[in-house]
């Protein structure tokens, strides 16, 4: 795997770093940073803390979203005149909510191999300790910032029947467990995974009433990077409920609670019980 090669192109390889433990670097992962021509990066800074960590000396690219377009065909050209490169994140498997698959994407229409060195990524480590259904999953990402968006996006979800999976931010994960609750209902089994991998790592399990009541009561617990998992609504599970609970979260944000529920009741033709106050 030399950094160049006159008879064939370079490859692209797209490596994961860690979330957190640097002993989660793999050996194939600090094989392929050493020898590639050069590190596409999304923060230089953070990727050379990494580096120098195990003693590989190589150069960075800054490659992020407001510059992939710009660049992606100068280092489509590198690839194809034999140079390899490694494409990066700040932690975990590059493209997961991070930039990278327009450079992957022209590098493949342009002939050139993309190779995974695969590793950390947060939402698998989180879903493989959440104790949900993992055979069928929905990863959703980051939430919309703003409040009207992200309880839209909620309430489209409501029934979905997968086990859910979101990134959030430290100071939106108050708000978001307060809309999961009027989306999803109080009761819905939810896991909350911060910090994986590292010093305050933390996973809580139990009813959204219930993470929600521990990260209000905690603000150790309102800090660090965070894996929000809820369980999805049973196979069985009455779909006048689950259209009910659509509707609620949607009427809710113009709406008192009471008539939001009322109304969302005689449209869907769930229970209001069931709507509103989040129960099952």
């Amino acid at each position: 795997m030399s950094a160049t090669t006159a008879s064939r192109p370079g490859v692209l390889y797209v490596v994961a770093t860690p979330i957190g433990n640097l002993g989660d670097l793999s050996p194939r992962a600090q094989e392929t940073l050493r020898q590639v021509a050069a590190i596409c990066a999304e923060d230089t800074r953070h990727t050379r803390q990494l580096l120098a960590h195990f003693g590989i000396e190589q150069a960075l690219l800054a490659l992020h979203e407001h510059n992939e377009d710009e660049l992606a065909d100068r280092l489509v050209a590198r690839l194809q005149a034999g140079e390899s490169l490694a494409l990066v994140s700040d932690a975990g498997t590059p493209l997961v909510s991070d930039p990278g698959f327009r450079l992957v994407r022209a590098a493949r229409a342009a002939g050139v191999r993309v190779s995974p060195v695969p590793g950390p990524s947060a939402l698998i480590a989180a879903l493989s300790v959440a104790g949900l259904p993992s055979d069928r999953f929905v990863f959703e990402g980051f939430l919309p910032a703003k409040a009207g968006a992200r309880r839209d996006r909620l309430a489209a979800l409501a029934g979905e029947t997968r086990t859910l999976l979101f990134y959030e931010s430290a100071h939106r994960i108050a708000e978001t467990l307060a809309d999961c609750v009027v989306a999803f209902g109080a009761a819905r089994r939810a896991v909350l995974a911060r910090e994986l991998t590292k010093l305050f790592e933390t996973v809580l399990d139990g009813s959204l009433a219930e993470l929600q009541a521990r990260v209000d009561a905690d603000p150790n617990q309102r800090k660090g990077e965070f894996v929000l998992l809820l369980e999805g609504v049973g196979e069985d599970a009455d779909a006048k409920v689950a259209e009910g609970r659509r509707l609620y979260a949607k009427l809710s944000a113009h709406l008192p609670p009471s008539a939001a529920a009322k109304l969302a009741a005689e449209l869907s033709g769930a229970p209001r019980k069931a709507l509103y106050g989040g129960g099952e």
